[in-house]
């Protein structure tokens, strides 16, 4: 019966998506009634459907012409789903005026009203144009009278004097009902396409020739006629375009799952890499096959990047005396990436190129990401440090399924000294050497070598960070469960509890320590070290827990951890997708002390446990024994190998299970 109707659910599904009419301006009533996704309830909002159509036009000044063109329908079911009205559309801007241009753009949102379909435009004071960086300008646009229910829809189209194509994206963060992409490119221009093969959602592609023919003119010399001059001739050029079609319906969408790390990486979408161009009779007159080596020298090429490392006056003065008397490399780069972080803000935008220039960015005090990592760059080279910069794709930004530019959007510094290396980004207040943002740490780099020769470095970070508690408990009369609390945070743990508890106010700060703990209150909070990123993060903080003692007749039940023990196991799943990522190695240790109440005496303890998951990539020790009138815990969880692949997962589970439960687990006192 299951069987039957789900069945009849699909060819509903099937029947309802090839009657509907996806023109622009057809939005159906029936398509604003629905109040959640069909196959996907927890979808915040859905792409009813998207079309991407790329074709190319000739003329015979300006030879090929590509246009992109994209229509969008886009269903929100609630307020999360509203940023879906917010669209940001990239124009690439060449040398010598080539750029690309945003032609025919219109936008509705269509809301159901007493009944019947009420639509309304995007006026012409709701686009805006911005710089982005030296090669991008950014269009972009929000949807009016955006509610739970509306129907959003938008098209526009994109002319590039450009042959190089963009990936296309067949997956996305909400369900995709129905997508239509068709490329057609002329055969002069061959591609290689590639599928990330990495993806979960499997789509295909077909591919098909269709003829096409352009009218040539040519200025010719008539010889008949004396004083004639010269005569146009034209003539008929015959070639053929090669398609490439993907035509999918109901496409999950790519959800994150936790602890999930670059979700980006496993995104359907189709690569189609510019390998040559060719002769009618299909003879290659040019590659454009290309190495990394080739993109990293281009780039270093640029005047915005290699052009920014130069020696510069207007810091030399600055730098005289930070440095004097300094002779190791290491204290020169932090006393630079110092400097640069309290004389330059980052604005927020990344980039491989200097969006302002580190000159403007140094005087002006803010720059992109480029601006300021570059200038950091310029300036221990200045100053004698073997220092060059890493080319980064983030991890929002995936990783590139092929050499090309756009795989890399982001820049930082390293420092070679010794046989050792330091990996600096000055856009971070808190980060240090060797402790990146974690919007970096997408596995590799690629270092750009004076003269622009290249090779890859490993950004990922080898030392484990480190969170160390330190608890004593004594139990009171009316079974309040009291004491101190002294932690340790190092490395990037330090960073992040910096990012996240420096600006907030020591209320809040205890609010947050109290969240999710139970009748807690915390007191007398210390916070030591929140600027000097040379040391550890020290907190220490007084506590009362009110509810974390169980008396049962003559019995108290406790666990020893307390509030500091995992409640649930977050890896729920019955299978996963993707790996899981910790981003990081890093060990979680608690030592607790535990004062026996006077009258009390031991029942039952939990018994001490060691396991390891996959020959020590993940390990939990736990010790529990009793020392006189005292108890004395150590718990410690490290991950040495922060990513756990899918085929794992279901063994991982039951591994972070048994963590839960022993945590979980009981000491149990008697009255004597």
């Amino acid at each position: 019966m299951k069987n039957l109707i789900s069945t009849i659910f699909i060819l509903f599904g099937f029947i309802f998506i090839n009657s509907q009419n996806y023109d622009y301006g057809k939005v159906s009533k029936a398509e604003l009634e629905e109040q959640f996704h069909p196959s996907d309830s927890s979808a915040s909002a859905a792409i009813l459907y998207r079309n991407e159509t790329v074709s190319f036009s000739y003329s015979q000044n300006n030879g090929f012409t590509q246009e992109k063109e994209i229509l969008m329908r886009v269903k929100i079911y609630n307020k999360e789903g509203f940023d879906w009205a917010n669209k940001k559309v990239y124009l690439y801007k060449g040398d010598n005026g080539n750029n690309e241009k945003i032609n025919g753009l219109k936008a509705t949102t269509y809301n159901l009203e007493g009944g019947k379909v009420k639509k309304e435009k995007l006026k012409g004071d709701g686009v805006f144009k911005e710089q982005a960086s030296e090669i991008y300008e950014v269009n972009s646009f929000t949807l009016p009278n955006v509610k739970e229910g509306s129907v959003i829809e938008y098209k526009y189209s994109i002319l590039s004097p450009f042959v190089v194509l963009d990936d296309v994206d067949l997956q996305f963060s909400v369900p995709v009902k129905k997508l239509d992409v068709k490329i057609a490119t002329p055969q002069f221009y061959r591609y290689k396409k590639r599928l990330n093969k990495r993806a979960f959602y499997v789509a295909s592609y077909t591919e098909t020739k269709k003829d096409k023919s352009v009218i040539i003119s040519q200025k010719v010399a008539n010889n008949d006629v004396v004083g004639s001059g010269r005569s146009v001739s034209k003539s008929e050029m015959r070639y053929y375009d090669n398609v490439v079609v993907v035509s999918e319906h109901n496409i999950p969408a790519l959800k994150a799952e936790s602890y999930a790390g670059t979700i980006n990486n496993y995104k359907a979408k189709l690569s189609m890499e510019l390998e040559a161009r060719v002769s009618l009779d299909d003879i290659v007159e040019k590659s454009y096959s290309t190495s990394w080596d080739q993109v990293s020298k281009s780039i270093y090429d640029s005047r915005s990047f290699g052009g920014q490392l130069e020696k510069f006056s207007f810091y030399k003065e600055d730098l005289a005396a930070l440095l004097e008397g300094v002779d190791d490399d290491y204290q020169k780069a932090f006393l630079i990436e110092n400097l640069v972080k309290s004389k330059v803000k980052w604005n927020g935008n990344y980039g491989k190129y200097a969006q302002n220039g580190i000159r403007s960015a140094y005087k002006e005090g803010q720059g992109n990401v480029a601006d300021i990592n570059l200038l950091v760059t310029s300036m221990l080279k200045s100053v004698g440090v073997n220092a060059n910069p890493v080319l980064i794709s983030t991890r929002n930004n995936g990783v590139p399924l092929f050499p090309t530019r756009e795989g890399f959007n982001y820049v930082i510094c390293m420092v070679q000294s010794g046989g050792s290396y330091l990996l600096i980004d000055a856009t971070e207040p808190y980060s240090s050497g060797n402790v990146l943002p974690e919007r970096v740490l997408n596995w590799q780099g690629r270092l750009l070598l004076d003269g622009g020769s290249s090779r890859w470095v490993d950004v990922k970070p080898n030392k484990k960070s480190a969170e160390s508690t330190m608890i004593n408990v004594t139990i009171g009369d009316d079974f309040m469960a009291t004491g101190k609390v002294r932690k340790n945070y190092t490395s990037y743990l330090a960073m992040n509890y910096r990012k996240r508890y420096t600006n907030l106010s020591t209320d809040d700060h205890i609010k947050s320590l109290e969240s999710g703990k139970g009748a807690i209150e915390v007191s007398e909070l210390s916070y030591e070290n929140a600027k000097d990123l040379s040391q550890p993060v020290k907190i220490t903080y007084d506590y009362e827990l009110s509810d974390g003692i169980d008396e049962v007749g003559s019995k108290l039940y406790f666990s020893p951890l307390l509030f500091l023990a995992m409640k649930e196991n977050p890896f729920k799943l019955d299978n996963r997708l993707y790996p899981i990522d910790f981003v990081i190695p890093y060990e979680d240790k608690f030592m607790v002390s535990i004062m026996i109440p006077e009258g009390y005496s031991v029942e039952s303890l939990p018994k001490s446990e060691a396991i390891s998951f996959k020959e020590g990539d993940v390990k939990f020790n736990y010790v529990l024994q009793g020392k006189g009138s005292s108890l004395q815990l150590m718990v410690r969880l490290e991950i040495n190998n922060p990513i756990i692949q899918p085929v794992d997962y279901e063994d991982f589970k039951s591994f972070f299970s048994k963590i839960v439960e022993k945590q979980g687990e009981q000491i149990v006192l008697t009255k004597a």
